[in-house]
């Protein structure tokens, strides 16, 4: 056992504090968590749901319908869904809860109704335990239906045969999967709310791991977009109130073009409102977002930029309402996507596997704030 700073005596010899320094050096080089993976690599641990992509599969634009949010329909005392076996853990006063003891693929219809509500009021939910990833395509398809047609990406990987599912796959092992670290960014962070360029952009979101780095790394950071419009002053408020921006999803169409990847459905751009209301909390949450927000509407590119980098920045450096996400195995993440926006932190090493799977509900047109009392 190596001695402590403390026991390597001053009369000692200089050899023999070298060699105690040493002894030090290697006790805390143990502690240290690895970046490379020394065990030989088995492969995805669930390799059907592998990134595909087909070239030949193309898409009409999306239709408009009509929407009714599951959450309207819940019991607000939750007993199907919070009952005597769920055990509740809140990781910040404005968002995220973890859950224990509670299986969603057990769920009733009034359940699940329940889930859209305390979603909308906790803004993510992790739920602990789950065997989500093991009952099958068709049944995971049919859950996250409950709250809405589910969006089918353009442009991301997709599980074969089924266009529902958005891959999210790195392996820093090909080539094709190191996304993560292309960008020449000091911060790897890319703050976005999911497909916001849809007319309908999604609600009750369902994210479940597959494979993560061993040990730690590769959580999702969310921050609540309700918290980062209530900073801000009422003058302020009322002046963001009424304005529109445009959301693309031609940049996102065009990376992939660029690296020949699929365009299955050709890219729209969409006005919707900066502050927007929830449905069912009736709350108000700031509705931009650097990953597809480009222009405010009416205003000039200057004014348009620096207000929008003003907005990235107030919810980017919103350390005091925002959350990490850790995952364990069996852990499925819901969370609102008209009430938060999030990040991967792709701080994990270059050998690393990452693979995990989306269901992306749709929902009505965002609400201008204003309009609910019109």
């Amino acid at each position: 056992m190596a001695p402590s700073v403390s026991e390597i005596k001053s009369s000692e010899s200089v050899d023999q504090v070298a060699s105690n320094i040493a002894q030090l050096k290697v006790a805390a080089s143990a502690v240290a968590i690895p970046q490379e993976i020394k065990a030989e690599d088995a492969g995805p641990s669930y390799p059907q749901y592998l990134p595909h992509w087909d070239p030949e599969e193309k898409w009409a634009p999306l239709e408009l319908f009509e929407h009714s949010d599951a959450g309207l329909r819940a019991n607000p005392a939750k007993p199907n869904l919070l009952n005597e076996n769920a055990k509740v853990s809140h990781i910040s006063p404005y968002l995220g809860t973890e859950i224990r003891g509670v299986q969603l693929s057990q769920l009733t219809k009034e359940g699940l109704d329940e889930l859209a509500l305390y979603t909308a009021e906790r803004k993510v939910l992790l739920f602990r335990d789950q065997d989500f990833k093991d009952i099958g395509f068709d049944r995971q398809i049919e859950i996250a239906k409950h709250f809405g047609p589910i969006q089918r990406h353009p442009t991301s990987g997709n599980v074969k045969g089924y266009p529902e599912f958005h891959v999210v796959y790195r392996d820093g092992k090909d080539d094709k999967f190191k996304e993560y670290r292309g960008a020449n960014r000091l911060s790897r962070l890319q703050w976005h709310s999911d497909v916001t360029y849809e007319k309908q952009p999604p609600c009750t979101t369902f994210f479940f791991i597959l494979d993560q780095p061993p040990l730690v790394g590769g959580d999702t950071l969310f921050a609540s977009q309700v918290e980062a419009y209530n900073r801000l002053s009422p003058e302020f408020q009322k002046r963001l109130e009424g304005l529109k921006a445009v959301h693309s999803a031609v940049y996102q169409a065009n990376f992939s073009r660029g690296k020949g990847g699929v365009v299955r459905r050709e890219p729209v751009e969409t006005e919707h409102p900066i502050v927007r209301v929830h449905p069912v909390t009736g709350e108000k949450a700031l509705f931009v977002n650097e990953g597809f927000t480009r222009h405010i509407v009416g205003f000039k590119q200057e004014e348009s930029d620096f207000l929008l980098k003003f907005l990235f920045d107030h919810v980017a450096k919103g350390a005091d309402f925002q959350i990490r996400a850790r995952y364990e195995p069996g852990t499925v993440a819901v969370w609102d996507n008209r009430l938060v926006v999030h990040s991967v932190n792709p701080d994990f090493g270059s050998d690393f596997r990452r693979h995990a799977v989306r269901l992306t509900p749709q929902a009505e047109r965002p609400i201008p704030a204003g309009s609910e009392s019109a």
